[in-house]
């Protein structure tokens, strides 16, 4: 049986950490961490060291909305930064987002929140003029420690603290987000399911003109900003209310083939937080999510400008990558420069994805079947994939 977390402990030792700061911010937050608790201690079935675990990344977050509200305080420039005409890259995970954010990331004229930002998005004290952010090394620690516990990690998904990576890990502090993602905590998930993501979305607007901010400071003066995360799915909808000037990439892949991926890449993520992790579960919570996800994305792409969307096929964005990059720069209104598309071709030339061990995952080990991720994806996979699949096969008799 794994600790109880106390939510009073969480809030008193982010203050500890903090050096006496006390504004959270945005309250919302307080019934979003109080029902994530509560689901975590009747149902997360943590073991000890995933309790820890689990506080210790409860109690950074809170920290981290601190550090925010106390920077805001000395710099209200911060909510001056202007996020212009953002590009969010959403679809299915193991659809080849990573691999295109990754490449437009090669071009300077994009801001791309990097792994380390998103891990400690607050300063942890000064930097040497010459010296590397002290979050830098602190984030290559704990990608080390990931990666030695979890060696399969590599497999699922490309870590590196340098890299660019998903805006959603900042969604995590306004605990609107998907927390559960480290353990099977079905109320809270229902919960969340029914609640207005919009404090999450001005959240993460608020987190990133600080990262802008920061970005700014250290020379950097991009002009817009290249998100990705497959959470966006969800909420496609809060996502153009919060940046009404957005443009979307949308990767699309056979859910056939991603669900029992991505439910295998989340047993894994469970694992680390419980001895009693099951991928039946795992597989069936993802599945149901995203099958909603996707009718729901559907139905907000149907009421807005079909030019605020962008499509890219799974096997262009990982095996032609420069040509589907080449597509992009026209969509967001935008020319591909020679230097950016050299620097785009060095990281793809590179880049030890084809170095990777294949990621061992099948049907029926996460308990699914094929009849029924047919059912729950027919809409999504009548619209997008089937008739792809149908124009390949003729094209390849």
């Amino acid at each position: 049986m794994s600790s109880i977390i106390d939510i009073h402990f969480l809030l008193d030792a982010a203050v500890q950490r903090s050096n006496g700061l006390n504004d959270f911010g945005d309250p919302s937050f307080l019934p979003a961490l109080e029902r994530l608790v509560h689901s975590i201690n009747a149902e997360g079935k943590l073991s000890e060291n995933g309790a820890a675990i689990f506080t210790e990344r409860l109690i950074e977050s809170l920290a981290s909305r601190l550090a925010l509200e106390s920077h805001l305080k000395r710099h209200p420039e911060i909510l001056q930064e202007e996020l212009k005409q953002p590009v969010f890259i959403i679809g299915l995970p193991r659809t080849g987002t990573t691999m295109l954010h990754r490449v437009l990331a090669r071009d300077r004229r994009f801001y791309t929140p990097l792994w380390w930002e998103v891990r400690f998005p607050a300063p942890l004290g000064p930097t040497p003029p010459e010296g590397e952010d002290p979050r830098v090394a602190l984030a290559k620690s704990e990608v080390k420690m990931m990666l030695e516990a979890m060696p399969e990690l590599l497999t699922m998904h490309p870590l590196d603290a340098e890299l660019p990576d998903e805006e959603v890990v900042l969604m995590e502090h306004s605990f609107l987000s998907a927390m559960y993602a480290y353990a099977n905590i079905p109320t809270y998930t229902e919960w969340l399911g029914k609640q207005d993501q919009t404090p999450a979305y001005r959240y993460l607007k608020r987190q990133l003109q600080f990262l802008q901010w920061q970005k700014r400071r250290r020379g950097e003066a991009a002009q817009r900003w290249i998100l990705k995360a497959p959470h966006h799915t969800h909420a496609m909808d809060v996502l153009f209310k919060v940046f009404p000037d957005a443009k979307v990439i949308q990767t699309h892949r056979d859910p056939l083939e991603t669900i029992p991926s991505m439910s295998s890449f989340a047993h894994t993520i469970w694992r680390v937080y419980s001895d009693q992790a099951d991928p039946r579960e795992a597989a069936a919570l993802w599945s149901a999510k995203f099958a909603k996800g996707l009718r729901d994305a559907i139905g907000v792409r149907d009421k807005l400008p079909a030019d605020r969307f962008l499509d890219v096929w799974y096997l262009d964005a990982v095996a032609k990558p420069l040509e589907v990059a080449r597509t992009v720069y026209p969509f967001i209104g935008m020319t591909l420069t020679d230097e950016a598309e050299k620097s785009m071709s060095e990281w793809i030339g590179q880049s030890s994805r084809d170095k990777r061990a294949p990621h061992d995952y099948s049907l029926e080990k996460m308990g699914l079947t094929r009849s029924k991720l047919e059912s729950d994806f027919d809409e999504y996979r009548q619209r997008y994939i089937l008739p792809r699949k149908v124009v390949s096969a003729g094209a390849n008799p």
